[in-house]
């Protein structure tokens, strides 16, 4: 595949994203507080989410040292950084999950499988085949700044991930108002976390596929964000009013 090609089928896949966000604003995901019947086969909510964030990883590498590149210390700097999501989200992050006999339709693993397989391949083709980073790129002023906001959403994503888990005894299945940290501000600052992640992510690589990936984060959490806060306030008649959904003070 050429760069033109690859660019291409790209800008189609933002096309994709669009569609997805205007369905996600009408129809809620069904897992998690909006699981549901009626969607098909399910699995364990911790094996899901093992099965659906695992794959990326294989699919990233596989595509990667399949490249014509070398790999500086630029591109296994960034290839580290999504690794590292990865790796806490498919393991570390399952293992913590205090919930028993929650479920997870199978078509949503598929779903995510897919989209990982898409976004997972395209940063790796980058990296692999045509990334390019000058020696001074840690010298610019998007580097420092992409990575700033990496770091910032990164820990804003993992501590309110640990807030979340910590509201339950183990083996508990409700849900309760969370507090502290950024939950003052949003009601899914674990969602806002991910959305700075990646936003980070794209400023620092400066790739298109890496902006692509974001825009496909901001699509999949933003409706997912408004749904989960207006669950929170028909839910519980003490929910903080000044609360936003995911973005601080705007949304």
């Amino acid at each position: 595949m050429n760069e033109i090609v690859f660019n291409r089928f790209l800008w189609a896949w933002i096309i994709v994203a669009i569609a997805a966000f205007v369905y996600l604003l009408r129809v809620n995901a069904p897992y998690g507080r909006h699981a549901k019947p009626g969607w098909g086969p399910t699995v364990d909510n911790r094996l899901g989410w093992f099965l659906m964030e695992f794959p990326v990883i294989v699919f990233f590498l596989t595509v990667l040292f399949s490249g014509t590149n070398s790999i500086s210390g630029m591109v296994a700097f960034f290839c580290g950084c999504f690794l590292l999501h990865y790796i806490h989200r498919s393991i570390v992050f399952p293992l913590r999950l205090r919930t028993r006999g929650k479920r997870m339709p199978v078509i949503i693993v598929a779903s995510a499988i897919f989209f990982n397989l898409v976004n997972g391949c395209s940063l790796g083709y980058y990296f692999g085949y045509l990334a390019e980073y000058p020696a001074t790129w840690t010298s610019d002023p998007r580097f420092w700044g992409g990575l700033l906001l990496f770091v910032t959403g990164l820990a804003i994503n993992w501590h309110s991930d640990h807030i979340l888990i910590r509201l339950r005894k183990p083996g508990d299945t409700g849900y309760a108002i969370p507090n502290g940290g950024a939950f003052r501000l949003v009601s899914c600052p674990n969602l806002f976390g991910e959305l700075l992640e990646w936003s980070g992510y794209a400023l620092m690589t400066w790739c298109l596929p890496a902006f692509v990936f974001a825009f496909w984060t901001a699509a999949n959490l933003i409706p997912r964000a408004l749904a989960h806060h207006r669950w929170y306030v028909s839910e519980f008649s003490g929910y903080p009013g000044e609360r936003k959904a995911i973005i601080p003070f705007l949304l």
